[in-house]
């Protein structure tokens, strides 16, 4: 099995996701390859939560340009994870 912090990357905090948290939903950016089951098992192991329900999305990459060279950004996986009503909320921010 591997390390749940090898599957969870990074949160991803924008605007839009920041709203979402209001919600008790949390968005990672994840490993390509991991599967509903191994993000829902490494955010309960990394975070003490107890999660809901996990939807998964698969950003393709972008095409970019450095003056004249030209190439692509990598393709990325994005997951949204809702916790249960009666879990504590995952603390993103030290205040």
């Amino acid at each position: 099995m591997k390390n749940p912090r090898d599957i969870i990357k990074r949160p991803v905090i924008t605007e839009k996701t920041s709203d979402l948290m209001e919600e008790k939903k949390y968005v990672f950016e994840v490993d390509i390859k991991a599967n509903k089951t191994e993000i829902k098992k490494a955010i309960e192991d990394i975070f003490g939560v107890k999660v809901e329900k996990v939807n998964t999305i698969k950003m393709p990459a972008k095409p970019k340009r450095f003056g004249r060279y030209s190439g692509y950004t990598s393709p990325w996986k994005k997951a949204i994870v809702k916790l249960s009503e009666d879990s504590k909320p995952i603390e993103l921010f030290e205040v």
